[in-house]
């Protein structure tokens, strides 16, 4: 089996939540950076990016304990806390 079928196949490959939970994150992310790039700092709500950073550090933790740790998710809430 080729490198990309056992990827298709593992437990977190695109057939599974483990792959498409973050991937829907990431348009979050992408979301937010529109937002910080095209629109001006008065739309930036205090008390939304305190509560982002706090779910964010809770999912970090979270994507690094979950058996198969979930790299994707890792990055996409390293990259909200940051």
């Amino acid at each position: 089996m080729s490198a990309i079928g056992r990827w298709v196949t593992s437990p977190a490959g695109p057939m599974t939540t483990h792959f498409w939970g973050p991937v829907a994150n990431w348009g979050l992310v992408g979301s937010a950076v529109y937002d910080a790039t095209n629109k001006g700092p008065e739309i930036i709500s205090l008390p939304m990016t305190g509560t982002m950073v706090v779910y964010s550090s809770l999912f970090i933790r979270f994507a690094w304990a979950v058996s198969p740790r979930n790299y994707l998710l890792f990055a996409c809430h390293t990259f909200n806390v940051g």
